[in-house]
């Protein structure tokens, strides 16, 4: 009787559960310097960025995403940190909400931080 019991709980939370509504996930990867070669040959950093996403793509991402944002790129040492923001259709929309909702000029989140006009404005790249 406890294991009926138990089966048709489970049941009932597994049919009530709710799919959730969109994906975004931030992932940071990272590749050699020595692979990007010079900063003046853009191509050949470009094809190397590239490179980093499409593998992050097929060996990271579950869903099928709609849009990639490169957030934040940074050389340390000798490899280049690439912070990507990946959503699909609906977490794109999320997205756009939140960004349109900031307000702008607002002061930053972190303690300590200051404010500057030096800010990188991401940019998305359509899939």
């Amino acid at each position: 009787m406890k294991t009926l019991i138990a089966v048709v709980a489970g049941l009932v939370i597994a049919i009530s559960a709710d799919v959730a509504g969109a994906y975004v996930v931030q992932v940071v990867t990272t590749v050699p310097v020595a692979a990007a070669t010079s900063a003046e040959d853009t191509s050949q950093l470009d094809s190397v960025v590239q490179s980093a996403i499409r593998n992050v793509l097929d060996h990271a991402i579950a869903f099928t995403p709609t849009v990639v944002r490169i957030e934040d790129a940074r050389i340390i040492g000798e490899r280049i940190y690439l912070v990507l923001l990946i959503a699909d259709a609906e977490g794109e929309a999320t997205i756009e909400r939140l960004v349109t909702d900031e307000a702008p000029g607002s002061e930053p989140d972190i303690p300590g931080a200051e404010p500057t006009d030096a800010i990188v404005r991401p940019g998305a790249v359509r899939l």
